[in-house]
């Protein structure tokens, strides 16, 4: 299974980033090889719009099972990903991406 995850950095320490089309970095955790891959999405951070359309193209092209995001993705960007099949997971803030990995183990992360 494919996880992503909003993130400040690029590792189990970071901090789940609360924005979904706006996030630092978007990575994706591999759980049958356990690797990490982290997306520089510093390329929006200058957009007066769509970044959370822009964002979930990338999504779409990266074929996640799963988003663990904080705020979640906004209405637009949510008809988007409804499409994907895919399960997306908020409100995961002040939380590592180890802990909000854990939480959604668990299944104690809200299901959008």
């Amino acid at each position: 299974m494919r996880i992503a995850f909003t993130s400040v950095g690029t590792n189990w320490d970071a901090q789940i980033d609360p924005r979904f089309g706006r996030t630092a970095y978007l990575v994706l955790y591999n759980e049958e090889t356990e690797q990490f891959e982290a997306i520089d999405n510093s390329s929006v951070q200058a957009d007066a719009h769509g970044a959370g359309t822009a964002m979930a193209q990338r999504i779409y092209e990266l074929h996640p099972d799963v988003l663990i995001t904080g705020n979640g993705p906004g209405d637009t960007a949510s008809k988007a990903l409804k499409n994907l099949h895919m399960r997306i997971y908020v409100e995961a803030h002040n939380m590592s991406l180890k802990e909000a990995y854990e939480k959604y183990k668990k299944q104690e992360l809200t299901a959008l």
